[in-house]
Parts: structure tokens; C-alpha cells; sequence
């Protein structure tokens, strides 16, 4: 991958940069690095200080924590398109969590040094990136409100539905096949729930035909999750 492009469609396809002039993009082109990682390669490690945000540019980089018991808890999946490691670089603290190209990738890296210096010599740009993170505790907000709104058995649904979005992207096939590498409990911890009731929300989606469990596999009949996921308000 060559030095970092500077076209202003390519920098705005990251929320991040979209209210930048074209002049500012001109700027970040300037200070982001090209770099790849290998698949399984480490980027990151949870408590490693923020140094260096990321824009991927393709591959997919997988957001972990390890568990008590050794084992791995995948929080998500970042695509292309995204910005990784935006937080700890503006606030300052250590990383929250670990970072594993899933795949061979490759994107840019922005140092906090030099994005923290176009920030105190724009302030447009200091406003922007304002705006995004206002934007971003906004869609935590409404997080926390799904949580809060829906029976366990639709948090479990829509949980299976935005893994298997990793997986085959927003057009889901009508069923599909989920191999989770998550315990219940993992789950629970995820959705805030207890391992039983986690357990009972999964017996409930097998009964009611939105799912069936072959060993580790799980057959997901999406239209059914769907609907348990959106349950209508009346």
C-alpha cells in the first residue's frame, strides 16, 4: 500500500473526519502512516497506552477480551471504514481492550502526537471531531436503552442477528449457521443477565423455531429472530 490518499471520499467514509474541509482532509492525508498487520497479528494490547489511532482501510480487526478463565470474549468485529482507537488516544487513558487483525489488513496509522497538534491548530477540526463523539455517546445511549426496554429472549435475538451481521454483512440469508466461540456466560456478561436466564432466553428461541443447536452449531432462522428481535409495540 502506498503513501496515505488524500482524497476527501476516502477520509470522510470514516464518521470521524466527515465534517472536515477539504483542507483538513489535505492534513490528515499528510500525517497518516500505511501500515498491514498479518492475520493474527497483534495491534494492540488492553492496557497499552493510546498512542495511535487506526483507519482501516480493509481486512477486519477483531476486539477481544480475555476472561478469568483464560478464555477469549470477542466483543466485536471492526471493518473497513472504521477508525480504531479514538478514545484512548484523545482522553488519554490505556487501551480498554485487545486488538487482532482477524485477517491480513491493512489501513493507516494517525499518531496522537500529530492528531492532537492539528487539533490545537484547528479548532474546526477540534469541533468536528466534538460532534462525532457527542454523535458516538448518543448511539451509547441508545444501547443502553435497548437493554433497558427489551425482554431478555428479544436482547438475546438481536445479539445472535449483529453477530451473524459480522459474518454476512446486513443482507441476511434467510437461515444461516453460528458457530459461537462465547459460553453462556460470556453472554450473560455481554447482555447483563444471569447464565440461567441466558440459558432459559435460548431454550425460548429453540421452542418458538428461531433457532436449533446441533452441538456448538447453532441454525438461526433469521426472519424469526428478526421478528422476536422487533417485537411489534401494541
Amino acid at each position: 500500500m502506498a503513501g496515505a490518499p488524500k482524497r476527501a471520499a476516502f477520509w470522510r467514509s470514516f464518521p470521524i473526519f466527515e465534517d472536515f474541509s477539504d483542507s483538513l482532509i489535505g492534513l490528515i492525508g499528510d500525517i497518516a502512516v500505511a501500515r498491514n498487520w498479518p492475520a493474527g497479528g497483534s495491534i494492540f494490547q488492553r492496557g497499552d497506552e493510546g498512542g495511535f489511532m487506526i483507519a482501516l482501510a480493509s481486512g477486519r480487526i477483531r476486539i477481544s477480551l480475555v476472561t478469568q478463565q483464560g478464555k477469549e470474549l470477542v466483543l466485536r468485529h471492526v471493518e473497513p471504514g472504521t477508525i480504531l482507537g479514538e478514545m484512548a488516544l484523545l482522553d488519554g487513558e490505556p487501551r480498554s481492550a485487545d486488538a487482532t487483525a482477524a485477517v491480513a489488513s491493512e489501513g493507516y496509522i494517525i499518531s496522537k502526537r500529530d492528531f492532537l497538534a492539528l487539533l490545537d491548530a484547528h479548532p474546526e477540526a477540534a469541533r468536528a471531531v466534538i460532534r462525532y463523539l457527542t454523535r458516538r455517546l448518543r448511539e451509547t445511549t441508545d444501547q443502553l436503552e435497548t437493554i433497558a426496554l427489551y425482554d431478555l429472549e428479544a436482547r438475546v435475538a438481536r445479539f445472535l442477528l449483529a453477530t451473524l451481521r459480522q459474518i454476512h454483512g446486513e443482507d441476511l440469508p434467510d437461515s444461516a449457521s453460528l458457530q459461537l466461540a462465547l459460553s453462556q456466560t460470556d453472554i450473560a456478561g455481554i447482555l447483563g443477565a444471569s447464565r440461567p436466564k441466558i440459558n432459559r432466553a435460548i431454550v425460548s428461541l429453540e421452542e418458538r423455531g428461531a433457532i436449533r443447536r446441533q452441538g456448538s452449531v447453532m441454525d438461526c432462522n433469521t426472519q424469526r429472530l428478526l421478528t422476536i428481535a422487533e417485537p411489534d409495540e401494541d
